[in-house]
């Protein structure tokens, strides 16, 4: 599968790019963000990324951004199956992409391809509390907090607080098709 937004394109990964990756990912502001980024990362963490295969429920993107003369990677992106109709989303950016609004814009095309092309009825999400950040794409996404635990931070080493957001595919779906269309 792939995407297109106004300003990125969304693409699977391929083996060969495992030193863009490196360069894109390895930042220790990025690695404490996330809950399965190892720290320091190296080109030998980011060839083992790019073999692990694919789910048929699952997709998984690097994102791309048109900023220039090419598309330069900024990010990645992807839902994870967990369980028969459910995905968790997870995504990053490289620092100098932070604020410009890429994650979100590229939540809505993940969000719509699950919706239109994945069985899936549920999608689930967590941040850790010290990354407001985060919060604020998934509100802006529909996300809604159902619980607070303790997650698993590898580059940290040690659990840290998070909260699990969730949104209901199949509500926002009812809700759509009782909207009045004006012909």
């Amino acid at each position: 599968m792939f995407a297109r937004t106004k300003r990125l394109t969304l693409r699977p990964s391929w083996p060969e790019e495992a030193e863009t990756l490196t360069e894109t990912i390895a930042h220790e502001a990025v690695a404490m963000k996330l809950a399965r980024l190892p720290w320091p990362y190296t080109v030998g963490d980011a060839e083992a990324f790019l073999a692990v295969p694919r789910g048929p429920n699952e997709a998984r993107f690097f994102i791309l951004a048109h900023e220039g003369t090419y598309p330069q990677m900024i990010g990645g992106i992807g839902l994870n199956a967990t369980g028969r109709d459910t995905a968790e989303l997870g995504y990053w950016l490289t620092p100098g992409a932070w604020g410009r609004g890429y994650a979100t814009e590229a939540g809505h095309a993940v969000i719509e391809m699950a919706r239109h092309a994945l069985p899936l009825r549920r999608i689930e999400a967590r941040h850790h509390l010290d990354n407001p950040g985060s919060r604020r794409v998934l509100e802006k996404l529909g996300f809604r907090e159902i619980r607070r635990e303790p997650s698993f931070s590898l580059a940290r080493g040690h659990d840290v607080d998070s909260a699990v957001m969730a949104l209901d595919l199949t509500a926002e779906a009812a809700e759509t098709a009782r909207m009045p269309i004006a012909a």
